[in-house]
């Protein structure tokens, strides 16, 4: 007769990975959920102004943003060191904004195109008279809810 012996184990046993793909497209779904992208490649220097009185917008897909500062020193040699206007990824003049603003509209639902808020993300030296061609724009646009982009300032005093 035979004799039949048993193994005995050498060593640990083997690692169970039959959970392993439900934990990576976990993971996965995790970061894809999470993750947001980045919208707009700023292509003017924006150094924002200070101010004590701040709200914070709510409902950030309702916000349309305008750009305005001197370009950043890769695009200086094309568009000079004045200020200049950027829409989305694109320098654009005072003229484009109407066009910017209806496009933007109309990407928008229905019901939330009353509710669409234009954010002036202006450089600090910033003259003001290219501010107010921008509003004035704007105005013409029917896009009259405006907000203006700041940090949280102690003293509004700035030398």
């Amino acid at each position: 007769m035979a004799k039949f012996r048993k193994k005995k184990p050498s060593g640990p046993g083997a690692i169970n990975t039959s959970s392993l793909p439900d934990i990576v497209f976990m993971l996965l779904f995790f970061f894809m959920v999470s993750t947001t992208m980045k919208e707009v490649d700023l292509k003017v220097q924006v150094r924002n102004a200070e101010a004590t009185e701040l709200t914070k917008l709510e409902k950030k897909s309702l916000v349309t943003y305008i750009y305005v500062g001197v370009p950043n020193r890769q695009f200086q040699g094309r568009f000079g060191t004045e200020p200049r206007l950027q829409l989305n990824d694109q320098f654009a003049s005072v003229d484009d904004i109407q066009s910017y603003i209806v496009q933007e509209r109309e990407s928008m639902k229905e019901n939330e195109r009353q509710l669409m808020t234009v954010s002036i993300k202006a450089d600090y030296d910033c003259p003001m008279g290219i501010i107010t061609d921008i509003k004035q724009s704007l105005r013409e646009a029917q896009a009259l809810k405006i907000s203006y982009s700041a940090i949280q300032g102690d003293n509004f005093t700035r030398n």
